[in-house]
């Protein structure tokens, strides 16, 4: 089993067992507990309903790993069935991968009469809900669960009626009070839990939700903008076709959904035609890096000469220790700077699902 360390404190109530419930992510070898309580959380606090279908709380924890799972391709580790069971209902049921959170919980709820779709969201009734009561109720096997619960024994969170559960009265004010800290707890377990599985991943965290909006590309654009103006144009190094000012896609060589950032180093101007057709997939490196590192020792060289003061350089501090070295490189150590910083990078997306682009 995997002990999560509980750093982040939650409120106090003297009239209520707190040590239970930072307890409940206390040993865990799947995230099913996280995003239970977090389908949970939004039920109760954001409709404000008491008496809840297991499904429900499922259909909402498929609906909150949706992203994680089919756009930044996270893995759960082998022994989550999330993982599996989500993309299997993605292909029962066509639903797009950029669905919102609210889309996808309707689409499952709505489609519960069909007995795949079932049979697929039933492994989560089978233990989730009552081994999630362990700090208050001592697992021993569910019968035993379900009579305690509906005690409320050692006030414990809910009860278990049938398929269903209903929230304890006495945590209902609490949930609703310290709803924001309680969902940054569960989140903050969830990235504990998900970064020892993804070791290699860049940027956990901010690959737990759907992004409400992209960063602008403004300041990238502008340093291309002015590269191009200084040279005259570029070709594009996926078609050869000649790109000009305000006539070109910046498109992420290792795509954005991997990366989470839009560092200059991993920019490189494109036809408009490529964003559509390379999507999310991965540039084959022994046709394309060679190339991609050409324009980017050029127009680095070229626009760091003109002003070396220019923040956006720092960009390229992580690839190397320093910038005015980094320019001073043959085109050939540049490339070889640049394969030792992609190639881990594709092998590691690839790995994990990410598939070549095949232009």
């Amino acid at each position: 089993m995997t002990e999560i360390i509980t750093n982040m404190p939650l409120p106090q109530n003297a009239k209520l067992p707190i040590s239970s419930l930072a307890g409940i992510f206390g040993n865990t070898t799947a995230t099913y507990k996280f995003y239970w309580f977090v389908s949970l959380l939004d039920v109760v606090v954001k409709e404000r309903k008491t008496r809840i279908s297991f499904w429900e709380i499922i259909a909402g924890m498929v609906a909150e790993s949706w992203y994680s799972i089919h756009y930044f391709k996270l893995s759960f580790g082998k022994a989550d069935s999330l993982y599996t069971q989500s993309q299997l209902l993605q292909q029962e049921l066509n639903i797009p991968i950029d669905e919102n959170k609210d889309g996808i919980k309707r689409i499952l709820l709505d489609n519960l009469a069909n007995n795949r779709v079932k049979s697929l969201l039933r492994v989560f009734t089978l233990n989730v809900p009552y081994r999630f009561l362990s700090p208050w109720i001592k697992y021993t096997y569910d019968a035993e669960v379900v009579n305690k619960s509906q005690r409320f024994e050692n006030d414990c969170l809910y009860a278990i009626f049938g398929d269903e559960i209903v929230i304890n009265e006495k945590w209902i004010g609490y949930l609703a009070e310290h709803y924001t800290i309680l969902h940054d707890f569960a989140f903050w377990n969830l990235t504990e839990f998900l970064q020892k599985r993804n070791p290699n991943v860049p940027d956990v965290p901010s690959k737990l939700i759907k992004p409400i909006q992209r960063d602008s590309l403004s300041k990238q654009r502008n340093f291309w903008n002015t590269y191009i103006e200084t040279v005259g144009s570029i070709n594009c190094i996926y078609t050869g076709k000649p790109l000009y000012i305000r006539h070109y896609d910046l498109d992420h060589f290792v795509p954005w959904s991997f990366v989470s950032h839009n560092l200059l180093w991993n920019l490189i101007p494109a036809d408009s035609s490529i964003n559509s057709s390379k999507s999310d997939n991965l540039p084959p490196l022994e046709i394309y890096l060679k190339p991609f590192a050409k324009v980017q020792h050029s127009a680095l060289k070229t626009l760091y000469e003109k002003n070396p003061n220019n923040n956006i350089f720092e960009d390229y501090l992580i690839v190397y220790d320093s910038v005015s070295d980094l320019i001073k490189l043959s085109e050939t150590d540049f490339y070889s700077v640049f394969r030792k910083t992609f190639s881990p990078m594709v092998q590691i997306a690839e790995n994990m699902g990410f598939k070549i682009w095949q232009p």
